[in-house]
């Protein structure tokens, strides 16, 4: 059985697997359309990529790059004809690492420094509950937006298929219907994840100067990032440590909702089509 991931697309989803990546989305004219494009990970073609930490550096970076790509193929399916260029793709990541330097990096330690100082030992604990907090209300305040609700339907409809799909019974609505729209292994569990590391970590991390504190943790992001994906797969595999993944299901409250029968064909097609 391979191992299935994904993600929620505009009307659509996305199937990712260690072989192909497939989509499905709704058409305007209500039919579904499915394509698949064969896809072999970094990791599995370089063994030197797929060590413990490094693997899930480059997992993200590469999930993110299909995530863009998904989401583009399924807004066009709307009839949104769009191609992101070169330049437009520099611009995008661009963006996307700015804002998430400024809200995640930035943000969190100067509240932490103008609340405590720091030199003060909440200094470091105070930063990671500034960053949860603002991790947190970020999710919120855009569920609030009728298009995201949509695509967390969705999303919800993608963990729904995977379920079933890995409890080995037909792939029906019917079926589908039966298990929660929360799943262990959502990228949600993984910035949680992410979160609570770089709580931990970024309090050890105490260097003269605060523009160099600033570029520390910058730097140590991948690290982060490497050392959440580890406990993620852990938590995963070995059964005693399955309640590290609860917070993140838990989390996930938000970022998933009850998809509708409609939806939840859209997520068997994709997962059909991958597995």
């Amino acid at each position: 059985m391979k191992p299935l991931g994904g993600q929620a697309l505009i009307e659509g989803v996305m199937i990712k697997a260690p072989d192909n990546v497939s989509m499905a989305a709704r058409l305007p004219d209500k039919s579904i359309k499915v394509v698949r494009k064969k896809h072999v990970g970094l990791a599995q073609r370089y063994r030197i990529l797929g060590l413990p930490l490094m693997r899930g550096v480059i997992s993200l970076f590469e999930m993110m790059v299909i995530g863009v790509r998904a989401l583009t193929w399924s807004a066009n399916q709307q009839g949104e004809e769009e191609e992101l260029g070169p330049i437009e793709w520099v611009i995008t990541f661009g963006l996307a690492l700015a804002l998430t330097i400024g809200l995640f990096v930035l943000l969190p330690y100067y509240g932490a420094k103008w609340s405590f100082g720091e030199e003060s030992l909440w200094f470091g604990f105070a930063e990671g509950i500034i960053r949860l907090l603002i991790f947190l209300l970020y999710l919120v305040l855009i569920g609030r937006m009728a298009d995201v609700r949509r695509m967390f339907e969705y999303h919800g409809a993608e963990h729904m298929a995977v379920h079933c799909y890995e409890h080995k019974l037909p792939l029906t609505v019917k079926n589908v219907a039966k298990f929660p729209p929360e799943h262990p292994r959502c990228g949600t569990n993984l910035l949680f994840l992410v979160i609570v590391v770089s709580i931990l970590l970024f309090s050890l991390v105490k260097v003269d100067g605060w523009h160099w504190n600033i570029v520390a943790r910058i730097l140590l992001i991948p690290v982060v990032a490497g050392i959440a994906y580890e406990i993620l797969k852990l938590s995963a595999r070995v059964k005693w440590l399955s309640w590290m993944a609860m917070p993140g299901i838990w989390v996930q409250k938000l970022t998933t909702r009850k998809p509708k029968a409609d939806q939840i064909e859209v997520a068997i097609a994709a997962v059909e089509k991958a597995k």
